[in-house]
C-alpha cells in the first residue's frame, strides 16, 4: 500500500481516545486538502509528566479499535521507539525518514499554538512544516500568525480524556463519549476503575 502524499499528524496521549478526537481527525481528513490523518500516540508528553497514563500499548489498542474501518485514519506507534519524553520535531524527522515523499502537516488546537515557541526546535517546526490550527473555545489565536500556520474550521466538542477518566472513577457512564468498541474494552480491562 503506497503512503498518501499529504498527511496530517494529530499527536496525543489519547488517554483514552474519545469521539472529539475522532470527529476532528475525520473532519480534517475529509474536508481539507489532506489525504489522511495519522494519530500519533505519545508515550509521554513532556508537558504531561505524572498523568495517570495507561500503558502505551493499551492506548494504541484503544485507538486501533476506535478507527477500525476508516481508511482515511491511521494510528502510529512511531514514538514508542524514540527517546522519552517525546519531542514533536524528533518524531517528524523520523517520519520523514520512514516515509520519504510524504508531506506532513502538524495539526494542533488553538490552545497549544501560544506555547509553540517553547517547543524543542520550534524555529525548524515553523519553517519546515505547515501547521493547521483549529480554534478552541476560550483561546484567542495570536496575531499575526506565523507564515506556515493556517487556521482550519472544525467541529469542536468540549470533551476531555480527564472528564472521561473522572467519570469512570465515579462509576458513571461514558456511553457516546467514546466509540462503543473502546467503551467495551475499557470496561473489560477495568481501566481507571477503583484508583
Amino acid at each position: 500500500m503506497s503512503s498518501p502524499r499529504r498527511v496530517g499528524l494529530l499527536f496525543g496521549s489519547f488517554n483514552p481516545v474519545h469521539v472529539g478526537h475522532l470527529i476532528l481527525a475525520n473532519h480534517l481528513a475529509t474536508r481539507t486538502d489532506l489525504e489522511a490523518v495519522w494519530l500519533v500516540v505519545s508515550p509521554q508528553s513532556p508537558f504531561k509528566v505524572g498523568e495517570e497514563l495507561l500503558s502505551e500499548q493499551a492506548r494504541l489498542h484503544l485507538v486501533q479499535l476506535a478507527i477500525a474501518g476508516n481508511e482515511r485514519l491511521r494510528v502510529l506507534d512511531v514514538e514508542f521507539g524514540l527517546p522519552k519524553p517525546s519531542y514533536t520535531i524528533d518524531t517528524l524527522d523520523e517520519l520523514r525518514r520512514q516515509y520519504p515523499g510524504t508531506e506532513f502537516v502538524l495539526l494542533m488546537g488553538g490552545d497549544n499554538l501560544p506555547g509553540l515557541p517553547r517547543w524543542k526546535s520550534a524555529d525548524r517546526l515553523l519553517t519546515e512544516f505547515e501547521v493547521y490550527v483549529y480554534p478552541r473555545s476560550g483561546y484567542a489565536l495570536p496575531e499575526p500568525l506565523p507564515a506556515k500556520v493556517r487556521v482550519v474550521e472544525a467541529p469542536l466538542l468540549d470533551i476531555s480524556a480527564t472528564f472521561i477518566r473522572a467519570s469512570i472513577h465515579a462509576g458513571q457512564s461514558i456511553r457516546y463519549l467514546v466509540p462503543e468498541a473502546v467503551e467495551r474494552e475499557i470496561e473489560a480491562q477495568g481501566y481507571w476503575r477503583g484508583n
